[in-house]
C-alpha cells in the first residue's frame, strides 16, 4: 500500500535519508549531536586531539585499544613500509592527472587491488593489514597526484617519517615545519572516524555484499567526493576569500540567509551544537594566520561566526572544516586537494567500520515504497 500524500498512516513510515533509523551496532565512534560528544572507542576526542598522534588513533580505531610503546613502533613500521606505491598505480595516476584530485584518488584507490597479494582474502587479519597498507597509500596517492599534474616526479617515500610528516614531504619535496606537522596531523585524528556518515555507510553496504576492503574504500571515497558530504571545506576557503574584509562578514552571511542559501561551514546531519572537534581546527588557524603574517583569515571565520550566533539555537553551528579549509590554505595546499586530505585521515574509520560489518556480515537491502502507476496493460510497439 502506497503512503499517502499528506502523511497519513496508509503505509509504512518512510525515513528520507534513513534519518534515525538505527541499522547496526559499533564500538568505533559514539556521537552525541545535542552534546556535541565524540569518542573514539570509548577516548574523548578532547583527549586524543590534544595528546595523542594519528597513527595511536590509527592503531586504536583498528584494533580497539590504544598502543603501548613497542606496539607503536611496529605499527609506524607497518606504515613507513606501505608507502611506496606500486609502478601500475603510478601509471594510472599519470593517465588520469587531468582530472579532479577525488577521481584520481578514486581510481588509485580501485587501482591497488590489482597489486594487493591479500586484496580478495576477507579474514580479519588479512582486513587488518590491507587496512594499514591503504592509511598508508593514500596520502602517497594524494601527494603523487599533484606533483605529477604539476610536471614533476613523485617523492620516494622516507619510511621513518610520521604520517603527517610524510604526507607534506611527498606532496612539497621539502619536510614541513613543526607546526605544519602538528596540525596536519591532528586534522588527521580529527577526521579519522565519524560513525555511520554517508562514505563510512556507504563503505559497510559493499562490504555487505562480501566484497574486499579495496572495493569498499573506493566507494567510500566516491560517497567523500560529493560537496554534501566533504565538500565543506573547500567551499569555506571561496567563501573566506569572498567575504575578503572581517567587516564585510556580517553584511555576507544577512545576504546568504535573506536567499535561503547556507553558510559553508555551519550546521551537521549530526550535531545540534558546535562540531566538538571545531575547537582544536580553530586554534591552529588562530595560531598559523599569526605566524604567517596573515591574521585576517582568522578574523574572517571569527566575524562570520559572530555573524552566525543568531541561529545557532536552531541548531546551525560551526562545523570541523569551518576552520580546517584555512589550515589547508595558509599551509600552502591547494583547494582541490582540501577532500583527497579528508580521506586520508578517514581511512582508519572506514576500515574499522568494514571489519564490523564483515564481523556478522549481513546484506543491507533496505525497501522503497512504490508509488508508481497501478498495474495496466502491455500495448505493443505497433499500437502505441
Amino acid at each position: 500500500m502506497a503512503a499517502s500524500e499528506n502523511g497519513a498512516d496508509e503505509g509504512p513510515q518512510i525515513h528520507r535519508g534513513l534519518n534515525g533509523v538505527y541499522f547496526d551496532r559499533s564500538a568505533a565512534s559514539f556521537i552525541d549531536g545535542r552534546e556535541g560528544v565524540l569518542t573514539y572507542r570509548g577516548y574523548s576526542i578532547h583527549d586524543l586531539a590534544s595528546q595523542s598522534t594519528f597513527e595511536e588513533v590509527g592503531y586504536l580505531l583498528l584494533h580497539g585499544e590504544l598502543p603501548n610503546a613497542s606496539e607503536l613502533a611496529g605499527f609506524q613500521a607497518e606504515l613507513g613500509a606501505a608507502r611506496e606505491l606500486p609502478g601500475g598505480v603510478i601509471d594510472v595516476i599519470r593517465a588520469t592527472s587531468h582530472a579532479h584530485p577525488m577521481d584520481v584518488l578514486r581510481t588509485a584507490v580501485s587501482a591497488s587491488a590489482a597489486f594487493d597479494p591479500e586484496v580478495e582474502d576477507n579474514s580479519r587479519e588479512a582486513t587488518l593489514r590491507k587496512g594499514v597498507r591503504l592509511t598508508a597509500a593514500v596520502p602517497a596517492m594524494v601527494a603523487a597526484h599533484h606533483r605529477i599534474r604539476n610536471g614533476q616526479d613523485p617523492v620516494e617515500a622516507d619510511p621513518s617519517m610520521g604520517h603527517a610528516a610524510s604526507f607534506l614531504y611527498q606532496l612539497k619535496g621539502t619536510a614541513g615545519s613543526a607546526d605544519a606537522v602538528s596540525l596536519m596531523d591532528k586534522d588527521a585524528i580529527l577526521h579519522a572516524e565519524h560513525g555511520s556518515n554517508a562514505s563510512a555507510f556507504t563503505a559497510r553496504v559493499v562490504a555487505g555484499t562480501d566484497a574486499n576492503l579495496h572495493a569498499a574504500v573506493t566507494s567510500a571515497v566516491a560517497a567523500l567526493s560529493g560537496p554534501a558530504h566533504g565538500g565543506a571545506a573547500e567551499n569555506v576557503m571561496k567563501m573566506a576569500q569572498e567575504i575578503e574584509e572581517p567587516e564585510r562578514a556580517a553584511d555576507y552571511v544577512k545576504a546568504l540567509r535573506k536567499d535561503r542559501q547556507p553558510v559553508m561551514g555551519f550546521g551537521h546531519r549530526v550535531y545540534r551544537t558546535e562540531d566538538p572537534r571545531a575547537r582544536h581546527m580553530r586554534e591552529g588557524v588562530e595560531r598559523l594566520s599569526a605566524e604567517m603574517g596573515e591574521p585576517k583569515w582568522y578574523q574572517i571565520l571569527e566575524a562570520t561566526v559572530d555573524a552566525m550566533k543568531p541561529y545557532s539555537r536552531l541548531g546551525v553551528n560551526v562545523n570541523v572544516d569551518f576552520y580546517a579549509g584555512v589550515v589547508y590554505y595558509l599551509l600552502g595546499i591547494p583547494e582541490d586537494l582540501f577532500v583527497p586530505i579528508f580521506a586520508m585521515g578517514r581511512v582508519p574509520g572506514w576500515a574499522a567500520q568494514v571489519l564490523e560489518q564483515f564481523e556478522h556480515n549481513i546484506l543491507i537491502r533496505p525497501l522503497t515504497v512504490y508509488n508508481g502507476p497501478d498495474a495496466r496493460e502491455y500495448v505493443p510497439l505497433a499500437a502505441r
